[in-house]
Parts: C-alpha cells; structure tokens; sequence
C-alpha cells in the first residue's frame, strides 16, 4: 500500500525545491532506516521493566524515515514529525547505491533491503513495515545488485 494521497502530496512538497532540472520521482514511501542490536533491545526493555515495575513495556526500532527514490538520488526525510515529512536527513546519489540480501521479514509481514553506498564501509538497512511492504521489491529492482 502507498502512502495515503495527503503525505504523498506533503512529501512531493518537501522534495520539489531540492529536485535537479528534469529529474523525476519514481516512488515514494516509509521505512524504517537503520538497525537497532538486540543488546540495545534487551537493555532498553529492561530498564523500563525496572523503573515502571514492569508495568509498561519498551521497544526500540529503526528510525522512521520518509523516502523518496528519483531517477538521479534517493532522499530521506525525517519520519517523526507527526506524519508530516521533516527535514532532509540523508541524500544519496542513485550511481553508487547497490541492494542487496532484500527479502521478507518477520513472518513476511516487513520486506528488508541492505542499501550498499560506494566508499562506505558500512551498509544501510532499510526495513518496510507492512503497511509498505510492496515497496521494499520495487526499491530492490530499481537499484543494481550488491555483488
């Protein structure tokens, strides 16, 4: 499912100003960006367990980040502004950006792509929950193969 026709349109607001002459967007979508460790988990659970009594219960996930894939670059914008896109807060050049290891998730209800940068030691790893799903394979074949 895509975002709905309101933070389409706010997102394709955001993105105009900072569009090079002719370049198109090709799709739009949410996703959380990035991995959070499962020590990270475990130690965030377990202090709010103990400061609540165990009465509320914490998670951590990626960060939830707007994106916007043209035919030049893929631009990320902050996602926790309640649902309006916020600010730019990654652009990367589409020629050095392969995936890789893209597959279903969490009991396929997620699609998880690893996003390669040229240069860069460290990958990025771009989760679609279910309700954007559908988008995580698009973004995989729009992108050549991380060999």
């Amino acid at each position: 499912m895509a975002l709905n026709a309101r933070r389409n349109r706010q997102l394709h607001e955001a993105v105009a100003p900072l569009l090079l002459r002719g370049e198109q967007v090709e799709l739009t979508s949410l996703a959380g960006v990035g991995s959070v460790s499962v020590r990270r988990q475990a130690l965030t659970a377990a202090v709010v367990g103990v400061v609540t009594a165990g009465t509320v219960v914490a998670t951590v996930r990626p960060r939830p980040l707007y994106m916007v894939l043209t035919d030049q670059r893929i631009l990320f914008f902050d996602g926790n502004r309640g649902g309006k896109p916020g600010p730019l807060v990654l652009n990367l050049p589409r020629p050095y950006v392969t995936a890789g290891n893209s597959k279903k998730a969490f009991l396929g209800l997620q699609y998880v792509t690893h996003l390669t940068v040229a240069g860069q030691e460290k990958g990025l790893k771009v989760t679609f929950p279910v309700q954007h799903r559908g988008d995580g394979p698009r973004l995989a074949e729009a992108l050549p193969v991380t060999r």
